[in-house]
C-alpha cells in the first residue's frame, strides 16, 4: 500500500494511532476494554488536547502525540464548589486537576451544560452533580438560562 500524503510529509503518522476512546462519561477505553488502570486512566486524562485541526490527541510533548477518540468533550466536571458568597465556581474535572470556571465560556447543547477548560483550549461537559451544585446562582429566566456569580449575569448560549 503506499503510504497517504500525511505520511509522506510525517513518516510517524500511522504510528499515532492508537486505539484510545474517551467515552461521554470521562472513561478510557482500548479497542473495546475499559482501561481499569486508575494511574493510566489519570494520565491519559491529562494529557489529552486538541490539535489546530480539531483532532484530539494524547500530548507528551511539544512533537509527540497520539490520536484519540473522543464521544463528546474531553473534559467533564464531576463536581462544582461555590467560593465565597457567589465569588467565583471551581470545577472539579474528570483528569482529577480542579479549575476556576470561566462563567463567559458556558453554553448549552442538547440540554447539557458546557464550558471551556484548561484556558479556554478543550470543551468540558459539566455533570449533574455539578449543575446541581450551582443551586441558585444557575436559573432559567425569560429568554434562557442565567448563572449570576460575582456580581456579573452570565446569559449561557445555546449552540
Amino acid at each position: 500500500m503506499a503510504p497517504s500524503d500525511d505520511e509522506k510529509s510525517d513518516p510517524f503518522e500511522r504510528f499515532r494511532q492508537t486505539g484510545l476512546r474517551l467515552d461521554r462519561d470521562g472513561r478510557w477505553w482500548h479497542e473495546g476494554g475499559r482501561v481499569e488502570h486508575a494511574g493510566m486512566a489519570r494520565a491519559f486524562s491529562r494529557w489529552v488536547d486538541r490539535l489546530d485541526d480539531g483532532r484530539y490527541v494524547l500530548r507528551l510533548d511539544e512533537k509527540r502525540y497520539a490520536y484519540v477518540e473522543v464521544e463528546d468533550a474531553p473534559l467533564v466536571a464531576r463536581s462544582a464548589r461555590v467560593e465565597g458568597v457567589g465569588v467565583r465556581v471551581w470545577l472539579s474535572l474528570s483528569d482529577e486537576t480542579e479549575e476556576a470556571l470561566d462563567p463567559a465560556t458556558l453554553a448549552r447543547r442538547g440540554g447539557q451544560l458546557y464550558c471551556r477548560a484548561r484556558g479556554g483550549r478543550l470543551p468540558c461537559r459539566l455533570a449533574p452533580q455539578a449543575v446541581y451544585a450551582l443551586g441558585d446562582a444557575l436559573r432559567e429566566e425569560e429568554g434562557g438560562v442565567v448563572l449570576e456569580i460575582g456580581g456579573k449575569r452570565y446569559a449561557i448560549a445555546d449552540e
